[in-house]
């Protein structure tokens, strides 16, 4: 099936609970949480190495910010970071994902979560993904070309 290691993982979540559910899955799934920020501010702020795999990144964030500048901050400081928007409003994703490689629409069941952790967790450590995409998980054109060369 692949390598596993732990995936190293950023959440960027304004709404307290929320953050603590998405990092408790992310632990459960053996996954290390390697920050937590609930604005575009915070995330500044982070060190610079920390190399998250993973970033679940919310659109609408405290104090104003978006996180779709969080995605062009996470991008431009953290390369190879797949970035995941977790969202109520996936509508206010634009069609190229502004530099984002997937969308998990709130609301989601954990199973649902979880399922798009494995599946993305495969893609990162040995692309493509063995599992099917899950259904609570769209992804990004830009990430099924970055898989696609490793199908062939």
């Amino acid at each position: 099936m692949g390598e596993f290691r732990p995936l190293t993982i950023l959440i960027v979540e304004d709404e307290p609970l929320l953050a603590m559910d998405i990092g408790m899955m992310v632990e459960d799934a053996g996954h290390l949480v390697v920050g937590e920020a609930a604005s575009l501010d915070e995330v500044e702020a982070m060190r610079q190495e920390i190399e998250p795999d993973l970033a679940f990144v919310d659109i609408q964030l405290a104090g104003g910010s978006s996180g779709l500048d969080v995605s062009a901050l996470i991008r431009r400081r953290w390369t190879a970071t797949i970035v995941v928007y977790v969202t109520a409003n996936p509508r206010m994703v634009p069609a190229d994902f502004a530099g984002g490689h997937g969308v998990i629409p709130k609301p989601f069941s954990r199973n649902g979560f979880m399922s798009a952790i494995a599946y993305l967790g495969q893609g990162i450590l040995a692309p493509p993904p063995v599992a099917s995409r899950p259904v609570d998980f769209i992804a990004a054109d830009s990430l099924t070309k970055m898989w696609a060369p490793a199908q062939a």
